[in-house]
């Protein structure tokens, strides 16, 4: 695995405690994270995936915000996922979710960090699922 860029060393041991292979990749300006094999709950076309965040300049103090996965997510029962749009990333075609924090959960400097940024991308997975808690 690629590691392009390092990560606060909390970030890195929290991703090391997944034991989903990561990494972390430089492309043009953007360092980006990569999990992969990133289960899902079930209601998805896939059982896992890839999962990318951009990490900002400035990161820990500079927010995450949304997230994107490869291959394309779709809704086992056909419905509609809003707030699509693709990516080019690492020669994929990656599925953005236009997702982001709000006034009542702005980022938090210093407190929140990329385990707080993959529940919140958890709670995103589960919202848009008929019949699983938000």
């Amino acid at each position: 695995m690629r590691r392009q860029f390092r990560l606060p060393e909390a970030d890195e041991l929290h991703l090391d405690t997944l034991s989903l292979p990561w990494e972390t990749i430089v492309e043009a300006t953007m360092q980006w994270l990569v999990v992969h094999d990133r289960p899902l709950p079930p209601g998805y076309n896939h059982a896992k995936v890839m999962t990318a965040v951009v990490v900002p300049p400035g990161y820990p103090d500079a927010p995450l915000d949304m997230v994107y996965f490869f291959p394309h997510l779709t809704r086992a029962d056909g419905r509609r996922i809003g707030g699509l749009s693709s990516r080019t990333f690492d020669g994929k075609n990656w599925q953005q979710w236009s997702r982001h924090r709000t006034t009542q959960n702005p980022w938090r400097p210093g407190e929140d960090d990329i385990a707080g940024h993959f529940i919140l991308v958890d709670h995103w997975l589960r919202r848009e699922l008929p019949g699983l808690a938000a």
